[in-house]
């Protein structure tokens, strides 16, 4: 079967084959937050984004894409307790450095006792392995809260070429039915409906696949009929 993006707390993670990259997903602690496992295919590199809670099953999902636990980098996507609740045991285990949006950076440290090794801007890129990711920066939910894009290569089509599709793993920012939550605050729910309005739907097609930070995955073209809905209904 191919991957669906359906995981459940104590189940088995999902995996996704692209040409350059393989993609875990599992589900883990109370909230059932979504983690990620981005395995480089040549030479075996990996990230993982958002050490949330349950470090023995996140070190064996490690171990899903490397047999001796390598793990080159942990994107934090944001300063919430939910997402951060195993950074320090996995820290500790791999050794692996830590990235996270530099406006959330400080409140991720005092959280968790791990210093960030990389503060994350917009725009920036992380290269793993022969694999790059864009950073998107997405305030509102948090100050600092970042988006992770992969493009697949381009691929062949008649006289020219097509852009590969694009792989967005979103943290609490962008879900099936809605932004991220922005606790009822007028100001930052304009921020965020802007920063994913400009930044994603506007810039990626509707093929582009939505990796959340919990629940199942969804795709812009998917959203993007209800943009005007989440805007007047403020949330």
């Amino acid at each position: 079967m191919g991957y669906g993006g359906d995981v459940v707390v104590g189940g088995p993670s999902d995996l996704r084959v692209l040409d350059e990259l393989e993609v875990r997903k599992a589900a883990v602690g109370p909230s059932a937050n979504n983690t990620y496992l981005l395995t480089c295919r040549a030479g075996g590199a990996q990230l993982l984004v958002d050490a949330a809670a349950d470090a023995d099953r996140l070190v064996a999902l490690v171990r899903e894409g490397s047999p001796d636990a390598r793990l080159d980098l942990i994107v934090t996507t944001h300063r919430h307790l939910d997402h951060v609740g195993a950074l320090e045991s996995l820290v500790a285990v791999t050794g692996a450095p830590v990235a996270a949006g530099a406006p959330d950076a400080e409140a991720v440290s005092e959280a968790t006792g791990v210093a960030i090794t990389r503060p994350l801007h917009d725009g920036d890129t992380i290269v793993l392995g022969h694999v790059t990711l864009e950073v998107i920066g997405l305030r509102g939910h948090t100050p600092g809260s970042v988006a992770l894009a992969y493009r697949e290569p381009e691929h062949a089509s008649g006289p020219g070429s097509l852009p590969g599709r694009v792989h967005l793993f979103t943290g609490d920012t962008l879900f099936p039915g809605g932004v991220g939550s922005t606790s009822n605050d007028p100001a930052r729910f304009a921020q965020l409906y802007a920063d994913v309005t400009t930044k994603l739907f506007d810039r990626y097609d509707d093929a582009t696949w939505v990796y959340p930070g919990h629940g199942l995955d969804t795709t812009l073209g998917a959203e993007r009929p209800h943009l005007d809905e989440w805007r007047e209904r403020g949330w």
